[in-house]
């Protein structure tokens, strides 16, 4: 029982891997090819409704959109760092990487994007200025 406990021990996250320094600097300069290159070439923390089951490597877990009431528009919610996501989000991160994030956008109505949506560096995009940015 012990060796099971260390086992699943071993495989949480440590909290510095939820997060893209890349992203982050990139967003502090509010530099949008900056922004492009960081989300391109690295990661991104998404919050999730659902974690992934740890032993389906294929499971990456269901992804927390915003939906707005009066509109019916869908947000994406990305964010340089674990920690810059708001406490009244679900509690549940993944960190993903841009091909991810292309499949995601095509595959979802989303009409806009928020990086970092309560700070420190907030910045929003349109998901088609996304999907340019990671195929350049």
């Amino acid at each position: 029982m012990a060796a099971k406990k260390a086992k699943s021990a071993k495989k949480k996250p440590a909290p510095e891997e939820f997060r893209s320094e890349a992203l982050a600097q990139a967003l502090e300069k509010q530099d949008i090819a900056a922004v492009a290159l960081a989300l391109r070439n690295g990661t991104t923390v998404v919050p999730l409704i659902a974690p992934g089951a740890r032993d389906n490597p294929l499971d990456s877990g269901e992804v927390w959109t915003y939906r707005d009431r009066e509109t019916g528009d869908l947000a994406l919610l990305l964010f340089s760092d674990a920690v810059n996501k708001p406490a009244n989000l679900p509690p549940g991160v993944g960190i993903y990487d841009a091909a991810w994030l292309r499949k995601f956008l095509a595959a979802h109505p989303i009409t806009t994007v928020f990086l970092d949506i309560a700070g420190p560096h907030p910045m929003q995009a349109a998901p088609a200025d996304l999907l340019h940015a990671l195929d350049a």
